[in-house]
């Protein structure tokens, strides 16, 4: 039972991961048609994303967080999720 509480669990995790990607790239394009250049965008939303995770859950998290997002960038995973849109 514990296998398929966790295959549920992972299911609404990358629901909300979706979710969340779709509210942010909405965001984006409003900046953009606003004529807000895309590093403002970046910047601000980094910001605010991280602000709010050092609110809840501790300096520690977000710092793991960017250690995550730094090697993400490095192993040029963005740049492949461009190509899948």
């Amino acid at each position: 039972m514990e296998h398929g509480l966790n295959d549920i669990e992972a299911l609404v995790r990358e629901e909300k991961r979706l979710s969340a990607t779709e509210t942010q790239s909405e965001a984006w394009a409003e900046g953009l048609s606003a004529g807000i250049e895309p590093e403002i965008i970046a910047e601000a939303a980094l910001a605010t994303a991280f602000a709010e995770l050092v609110r809840c859950s501790g300096e520690t998290a977000a710092l793991a967080l960017l250690d995550r997002m730094r090697d993400k960038v490095l192993a040029g995973e963005f740049e492949r999720s461009l190509l899948r849109h």
